[in-house]
């Protein structure tokens, strides 16, 4: 069924062009109902159910150890945490009954947080790696057209550059495939405020885009200011949905859940 599936989203996604429809208004694009994830015995995502719509981004918050990274590596279909229950949507096609490689193919794509730039190899081999398989997003000009600092250290080996080049290029490097969905870990983490700047405005030409995101970040005001709407896990569930809106005119909830 897996291999069907995956063959299924190359039919659908090679080349960056047609994608399947998210279905009628009102449709989530994206779906996680009644999903349990663990690490060996330890029981890290306990029963999460939420819904994304085509271009939201969404900011999933909560304190360290809520279980935000735990669900982004599910979704993505990492093989750890381990999925024992609960299903996963993404524009018609069952994540939960994939692995990681095949749900890359249906569109999946996480930019962890220690972005997993490859040593030994230049900017522009990093980009070039991620299109050796189908499906292909953006092209090579087309990424150093939106971050020109790329484009300005090409040849330069990639892990010698600054903090926030590297998360330029692991998102750069993410846009090259054919993203339906982008899970970011931690965008902002030890990034200078300077720098934190510079990856919010990608961000947010990200989201003017009409990328469907779901973002994990410690700097829950940033995220906000992003974000269409918030999800707040505490304990490896979900205690709050609702606007971004809400969350940045609740201090209480703030000040409970997310210690700002």
């Amino acid at each position: 069924m897996a291999d069907a599936a995956n063959t299924a989203c190359l039919a659908t996604g090679a080349g960056g062009g047609a994608r399947p429809a998210a279905g009628v208004a009102g449709t989530p694009f994206f779906s996680c109902e009644d999903v349990h994830a663990y690490y060996g015995e330890s029981y890290i995502v306990q029963g999460v159910s939420f819904d994304v719509y085509e271009g939201e981004v969404i900011a999933l918050l909560g304190r360290n150890g809520a279980g935000k990274t735990s669900t982004l590596r599910t979704i993505a279909r990492a093989d750890a945490p381990q999925l024992r229950r609960g299903a996963i949507r993404l524009a018609g096609h069952q994540l939960d009954k994939m692995n990681a490689y095949q749900a890359s193919a249906c569109g999946v794509q996480l930019v962890p947080e220690d972005r997993r730039i490859i040593a030994g190899l230049t900017v522009e081999e990093n980009l070039r790696l991620s299109q050796i398989a189908p499906p292909i997003g953006w092209s090579i000009e087309k990424v150093y057209e939106r971050f020109p600092r790329l484009a300005e250290r090409r040849n330069q080996e990639a892990i010698t550059m600054s903090g926030g080049e590297q998360q330029m290029l692991a998102v750069a490097r993410a846009l090259c495939r054919d993203i339906k969905l982008l899970l970011l870990d931690e965008p902002y983490e030890g990034l200078a405020p300077v720098i934190v700047q510079e990856i919010e405005r990608i961000v947010g030409e990200i989201k003017a885009l009409g990328l469907t995101t779901i973002m994990v970040e410690q700097n829950a005001i940033a995220a906000l200011n992003l974000a269409d709407r918030a999800i707040i896990m505490d304990m490896g569930e979900i205690v709050f949905t609702g606007t971004a809106a809400d969350v940045l005119a609740d201090k209480k909830l703030r000040e409970e859940y997310l210690a700002v």
